[in-house]
């Protein structure tokens, strides 16, 4: 059998293992459940359990346990349907019959009982639902009895369950933890290395990114006692490789540069080619760690000056010096360094209309000028994107007018180094897609942080500025849709403004083929 096929017999295999061992703690009422709630008999399948008949003897646990999720799911129907009437006539002791029940549960069940994990599981669904005041004791409960069902189970499917929920509501970190034990259960059954690390590939291609690295976590912890650091640094390559930024598929950002770290710490930094050293890059660039980031790529053009590469790491070194670090005259070094090329690229363009944009904002006009002919001279028919702005710019300098406010007001702050007492992090700046193909619509959005001002949410505008693809956002737009004809580095710019004053910026690139 290939490698391939015996891999994936080992992903099914714990597949349908799990899948039996995580069956219902109560199955004949899972039956009746879903032969009842198919036809939305709520109120039937509660008479029923409230009067069970037949001749399966039932434990009050499991009676319990159905009434509470019975009373959940139909408030959570009645909320769909907008069923009102009996929503807010009954919904108050439907409430109650849910933390009863639960309650009754919790109480009835030892530790390493399924039903106190699913009744703990549904109580705390239950009051994050509420955003109430017992949501994080809730939490923090569920946790502690998952714990205990994990050192006294054989079955970890549950285990798995209750981190995948509680992963749908956000709450990644303490999935984590769960989907450690649910590890910690498949590793205790004798698994080989290889069919560890198939396991967190099989995970990932499911999309379940938390438990893949989880896998791949206590995969690498394994390997890292047996193998040397030669043989070592290819694995964390590869898997490194698999979870940094890509266009198409998964990835975690965060969670490739942790492994990229380890290869560093390993001593192995030579191990780092061309490929690897952009990667990791663009990587730290596109989660705008955007110091950490230049630094790779200086590394790249030093190592590498006859890289594919080189233009594009050192445009973006020049952005980050200029945008991000506001140090114009590093910044202009190295766009600099490009103009002086003789093969044109996207980027030695788009070095021109820079070099104009910091002589105009400087308010040399003539040498403003001048770089904007020569990209004119320079593009012919290529770059209209870019020429377009140029010509925007030179259309200022001849009527004697000011850089476009929102560009100047992002220039002002860039470089200026204001004490405007920025609340840095109140909004994040995010891209749909980082690499596109020319003319691919793209997305990019501000999510705002700012908290709402007594009953209703601070009036925010957004200064977009930079190069946009074509979009012109409004003022209270905190997001547009534009399109790139041209390849190339794009810039995108964003000052936000409250009615106390501006109170955060964001710059982001996003890449053109």
């Amino acid at each position: 059998m290939s490698l391939i096929l015996r891999a994936a017999a080992f992903i099914l295999g714990i597949f349908l293992w799990t899948q039996a061992a995580g069956a219902s703690c109560c199955p004949s009422l899972e039956e009746l459940k879903a032969k009842y709630l198919k036809d939305n008999q709520y109120a039937g399948f509660m008479d029923f359990l409230n009067k069970p008949k037949g001749k399966e003897k039932l434990t009050q646990p499991c009676l319990n346990y159905y009434k509470a999720l019975t009373r959940y799911l139909q408030l959570k129907y009645l909320e769909e349907k907008q069923s009102w009437d009996e929503y807010f006539a009954s919904g108050n002791a439907y409430r109650d019959q849910i933390v009863d029940n639960a309650g009754k549960v919790i109480e009835e069940t030892k530790a390493g009982d399924c039903l106190k994990v699913k009744a703990r599981l549904l109580l705390w669904q239950f009051h994050q639902g509420q955003q109430d005041a017992f949501a994080e004791s809730a939490l923090d409960q569920l946790l502690a009895d998952t714990n205990a069902y994990s050192r006294q189970a054989q079955e970890p499917q549950l285990i798995k369950d209750t981190a995948d929920t509680i992963s749908s509501y956000g709450q990644k970190a303490q999935a984590r933890q769960l989907y450690k034990l649910y590890v910690d259960k498949l590793v205790s059954g004798k698994m080989s290395d290889s069919q560890l690390k198939s396991a967190a590939q099989g995970f990932y291609n499911e999309g379940n990114l938390e438990l893949s690295e989880t896998v791949y976590d206590i995969y690498i912890e394994i390997i890292s006692k047996s193998l040397t650091a030669d043989q070592l640094v290819p694995e964390l390559f590869q898997i490194a490789s698999l979870f940094a930024y890509k266009s198409t598929g998964l990835y975690d950002m965060a969670y490739a540069e942790k492994i990229f770290a380890k290869i560093e710490a390993l001593g192995a930094k030579n191990a780092f080619n061309q490929e690897t050293i952009y990667l990791r890059a663009f990587n730290l660039e596109k989660m705008q760690d955007y110091k950490n980031a230049v630094q790779l790529y200086l590394q790249l053009i030093r190592l590498y000056p006859d890289a594919k590469y080189f233009d594009e790491a050192v445009y973006k070194i020049a952005m980050i010096n200029a945008y991000v670090l506001g140090d114009i005259k590093e910044a202009r070094i190295y766009f600099e360094k490009l103009t002086a090329k003789s093969t044109i690229s996207p980027q030695v363009i788009s070095s021109f209309y820079q070099l104009g944009l910091l002589a105009q904002w400087e308010g040399d006009l003539a040498k403003a000028k001048g770089y904007y002919d020569a990209l004119i001279n320079t593009a012919g028919d290529n770059q209209q994107m870019t020429v377009g702005l140029a010509k925007e710019r030179l259309k200022e300098i001849s009527d004697n007018k000011p850089l476009e406010y929102n560009l100047k007001t992002f220039l002002d702050l860039a470089f200026k180094n204001q004490d405007i007492s920025l609340e840095a992090g109140k909004s994040a700046l995010q891209s749909s897609v980082y690499i596109l193909e020319k003319g691919q619509k793209v997305t990019v959005s501000s999510s705002s942080g700012m908290p709402e001002s007594g009953c209703n949410p601070v009036e925010l505008q957004y200064l977009w500025s930079g190069n946009l693809g074509g979009a012109a956002p409004q003022l209270n737009s905190g997001s547009f849709q534009g399109a790139y004809s041209d390849p190339g580095t794009k810039e995108i710019n964003l000052i936000i403004v409250s009615p106390a004053g501006i109170v955060d910026h964001s710059f982001i690139m996003v890449d053109v083929h």
